[in-house]
């Protein structure tokens, strides 16, 4: 789309998104899963590298990196990479 879109997500448990019955356990300390807190609601084919905001102050807490290919699918949410894991590498290369 040419027009910017948002998406309010909820952020998951890592446990709970290494469950069986989500991503059984390859999800690494440097992501984050996340759900569109109303039903049906994901990010979309092509959206892969948008950032994940937080805060009242926003920040950039992760940068999306994949969901599943059924992206409204409750059992694999959508997975960010954490920027935060990555800050001491993004200041010294910035």
């Amino acid at each position: 789309s040419p027009t910017l879109q948002e998406l309010e997500v909820t952020v998951m448990d890592v446990r709970m998104c290494n469950n069986s019955r989500f991503w059984n356990g390859t999800i690494a300390p440097t992501m984050i899963c996340f759900q569109g807190q109303h039903r049906g609601s994901a990010p979309a084919k092509g959206d892969s590298g948008s950032p994940l905001v937080c805060g009242k102050r926003p920040a950039v807490a992760g940068v999306m990196s994949f969901s599943s290919r059924d992206a409204s699918d409750p059992f694999k949410p959508p997975v960010a990479t954490s920027t935060v894991k990555y800050k001491k590498w993004i200041r010294k290369t910035l």
